[in-house]
C-alpha cells in the first residue's frame, strides 16, 4: 500500500509579491520551504498555460506554452536580463488580491524591455542557451506554432484566430511565410518568453525536489476554441469548413444546474487521433510532465463517455452521451510515457463504466469533503474513503473551507 501523504493546492498567481500577481520567483521558492516545514510533500497547481480573456487557467491559449504573466521580474534582474532601474519604476499594486489587468499591462512592458536588454546586453552563452531551447526536439511540436500564433494575436489586437484574415485563419502557406517575415522580431520575442518561463520553472521544480515536494499539475480534458492547438490542428477537432465547432462539450443537467453546463469547447475527433497513436495527447502530456511530477486529469469521465451538444445550442440540456477513447487511449499513453502518473478527477455523475476504467488503470480518484453531507453510501464521506483516493476540502469550483 502506498504511504499516506498530504499537500496544498495553491496556484502561483495566488502567491504574495510586489508586482500585482504571484509568480514563480522568490515567493514560489519560499512557498516550497513553507510547505516542507509544515510536513507536506505535494504542491498542486492549476494549469500554467497562457490565459485569454478572463484569465481562467482552464481556457488557455495553448496546451503547451507557459504563461508569461508568471515570469518573475526579480529572476530576470538577477541574471542581468533586465535593466537595474526597471523594478524601481514598478507601480504600487494591491497587497491582498490579484489585479490581473494592471499587472498584465505593466508586465507586458517590462518583458518587452527585458527582450530589448537581452538582445543588446546578454552574454554569448545566454544567447546560445536561448538557441538551444528553441532548437531542442521537445519544442518542435509546439513552439513554432505558438510563437506565430501569439505574434499574430498581438497584430490582430487580441482577436480570436477565427476572426483573422481568411488566409491566416486557414493557415495558407503563403500567408504564413509573409507573416513570418513581417513579424520576425515579434516571433523571436515570443520564443524568448517561453525560454524564460521554462528556465524559471526548471529552477522552481529543482528547488521543490530538494525539499522533497512533488508538483502535481493539471490537464483540462478540452482546449479552448481560441487556442493555437485548434488553429494549428483543425483536423483533430469537430469543425466545419469555416473552422467553427460542429459539436461542443458540456455536461447534462444535474444538482448544480437545471440546464446543465455548456462549456463550448470543440470536441475531439478521437477517431482521427487514434490513427497516429494519439500523438498530440502524448506530446501534450510529455510537455506537462516536464513541469510536474504527476498530473490530475480533469473530467476523467469524458474519456469513458462525454456529453455532446450541438454548437448552436444555448444550454446543455439537449445532448447525448458518446463513447470516449477508453482503455485503448490510456494503453497508448502508458506505452509512450512509460507509466500513467495521473490522478483521475472522477467527479460529477459517475457511472459504472467510469469506475471500471479507473480501477482497470489503477488510478487514484478524488473525494471532496464539501460533498460529504448526504446519505450513508456517499463516497465523499470520510468513513467511505478508499486508499486509492486523493481527498480535498473543496475544488477550484468551491468556496474555501474557511
Amino acid at each position: 500500500m502506498s504511504r499516506r501523504r498530504a499537500g496544498v493546492l495553491a496556484h502561483p498567481t495566488s502567491l504574495p509579491g510586489p508586482f500585482g500577481v504571484g509568480d514563480v520567483g522568490p515567493s514560489a521558492l519560499a512557498f516550497c520551504d513553507w510547505v516542507a516545514a509544515a510536513g507536506q510533500t505535494v504542491w498542486q497547481i492549476l494549469p500554467v498555460g497562457p490565459t485569454g480573456q478572463g484569465h481562467s487557467p482552464y481556457a488557455c491559449l495553448s496546451a503547451f506554452a507557459g504563461n508569461p504573466l508568471l515570469i518573475s521580474p526579480e529572476w530576470l534582474q538577477r541574471r542581468s536580463w533586465l535593466p537595474r532601474e526597471a523594478l524601481a519604476r514598478a507601480p504600487a499594486f494591491p497587497v491582498k488580491r490579484v489585479d490581473f489587468g494592471r499587472a498584465e499591462t505593466w508586465k507586458r512592458r517590462l518583458l518587452q524591455e527585458s527582450w530589448g536588454h537581452f538582445k543588446s546586453c546578454a552574454s554569448r552563452e545566454s544567447k546560445r542557451e536561448l538557441e538551444r531551447f528553441v532548437e531542442a526536439p521537445e519544442q518542435a511540436c509546439w513552439l513554432g506554432d505558438w510563437s506565430m500564433f501569439a505574434a499574430l494575436k498581438e497584430r490582430f489586437a487580441g482577436r480570436a484566430w477565427f476572426q483573422w484574415d481568411p488566409d491566416l485563419k486557414c493557415r495558407q502557406p503563403g500567408a504564413l511565410r509573409a507573416a513570418a517575415a513581417e513579424l520576425a522580431d515579434a516571433i523571436a520575442y515570443q520564443r524568448y518568453l517561453q525560454f524564460v518561463f521554462f528556465r524559471q520553472w526548471t529552477d522552481l521544480r529543482r528547488h521543490a525536489r530538494s525539499q522533497g515536494i512533488e508538483l502535481l499539475g493539471d490537464v483540462p480534458i478540452y482546449v479552448a476554441h481560441d487556442s493555437v492547438d485548434v488553429w494549428a490542428h483543425p483536423e483533430l477537432f469537430q469543425l466545419d469548413e469555416d473552422r467553427n465547432p460542429i459539436k461542443v462539450a458540456g455536461v447534462p443537467p444535474d444538482y448544480f444546474s437545471e440546464t446543465g453546463q455548456l462549456w463550448g469547447n470543440p470536441l475531439y475527433r478521437w477517431d482521427r487521433m487514434a490513427e497516429d497513436g494519439y500523438a498530440w495527447w502524448v506530446d501534450r502530456l510529455k510537455a506537462t510532465l516536464r513541469t510536474a511530477d504527476r498530473v490530475r486529469l480533469d473530467h476523467f469521465r469524458g474519456f469513458a463517455a462525454y456529453w455532446e451538444v450541438d454548437a448552436y445550442a444555448t444550454t446543455a440540456e439537449h445532448g447525448q452521451w458518446v463513447a470516449g477513447p477508453g482503455l485503448n487511449f490510456f494503453r497508448e499513453l502508458e506505452s509512450a510515457l512509460g507509466g500513467l502518473p495521473f490522478v483521475a478527477e472522477d467527479l460529477g455523475v459517475i457511472t459504472d463504466d467510469v469506475r471500471e476504467l479507473r480501477r482497470e488503470l489503477e488510478l487514484p480518484g478524488m473525494r471532496v469533503l464539501q460533498f460529504a453531507l448526504g446519505d450513508d453510501d456517499n463516497e465523499h464521506r470520510p468513513d467511505n474513503h478508499t486508499p486509492d483516493s486523493v481527498v480535498y476540502t473543496g475544488t477550484h469550483d468551491n468556496d474555501t473551507a474557511r
